[in-house]
């Protein structure tokens, strides 16, 4: 059964606290699958390395890369196993595709990762590894990483690109956003444009977002957090059947919406 990919934005660590939709959504997600994964690939916006690694720690540990939330956060630990064997093919995929990739078998799962991942799989059974970015090399190069990726999904793995459609911290800092607050219309000029985007199938005008998207530098100041989107659409091949998932909002500039890449097949 070949399973979609997934972009899914994951918002604050304090999402696994809050009574925000997009935990809502997250929680129901894999059930809405309707196949259940025999494991999963992450390409986490907090996961950065000059060339791609793939971890492969046979139990790896829960990484609590973050400052300033509530101490409950910093007790929580998501112990799903990791995927050795698995890391080993990626390797060869990446390989096989011209990408050079070393497997990081110390490393463990960091928020982007396992802060969904307990709202979605909270039985933490299954199997769980990372991909790491490569944010200076660009869009184009992560939808060819994503692409490498894809005869996984044929396998019932499970790849998701987690970051976030708009991460505009610079603004959240500014005015304090209340966890309700709307979407102020730089936000949401540019969550339609990447939504037109996408439905029109052209990746390559996609990848040129920061030339073409409105208010593209100010959505992402920093690129890590949309070069996810460009794996899950990588990894789903040419001019897949896409839906959005969700639609939300979080601190007025944290545009939670999640995709869907490829249909179950």
């Amino acid at each position: 059964m070949r399973l979609p990919s997934l972009f899914i934005s994951h918002g604050a660590p304090d999402l696994l606290l809050s009574d925000a939709p997009a935990r809502v959504f997250l929680e129901r997600l894999i059930d809405d699958l309707a196949v259940r994964p025999r494991a999963i690939v992450v390409a986490s916006a907090h996961w950065e390395t000059p060339g791609v690694e793939v971890s492969g720690a046979p139990w790896p540990a829960t990484i609590h890369d973050f400052a300033g939330f509530p101490q409950d956060l910093y007790a929580v630990r998501y112990p799903a196993p990791g995927a050795p064997a698995l890391a080993v093919r990626i390797a060869g995929l990446l390989q096989q595709a011209g990408m050079t990739c070393e497997i990081r078998r110390e490393r463990g799962l960091d928020h982007g990762a396992w802060v969904p991942l307990a709202l979605m799989a909270p039985s933490a059974d299954i199997p769980v590894l990372q991909v790491s970015l490569q944010t200076h090399q660009g869009p184009g190069h992560h939808l060819r990483l994503g692409a490498a990726l894809a005869p996984l999904r044929g396998d019932g793995v499970l790849i998701i690109g987690s970051g976030s459609l708009t991460h505009d911290l610079s603004s959240f800092f500014t005015h304090r956003f209340a966890p309700d607050a709307p979407a102020p219309d730089w936000v949401q000029a540019f969550a339609d444009w990447v939504d037109a985007a996408l439905r029109d199938g052209d990746a390559a005008q996609l990848a040129d977002y920061r030339r073409r998207a409105p208010f593209a530098a100010r959505n992402h100041p920093t690129e890590e957090h949309l070069a996810p989107l460009f794996v899950a659409l990588g990894a789903a091949g040419d001019r897949p059947p896409i839906r959005r998932l969700h639609t939300s909002t979080t601190y007025g500039v944290l545009r939670m919406d999640a995709y869907a890449f490829g249909g179950l097949a």
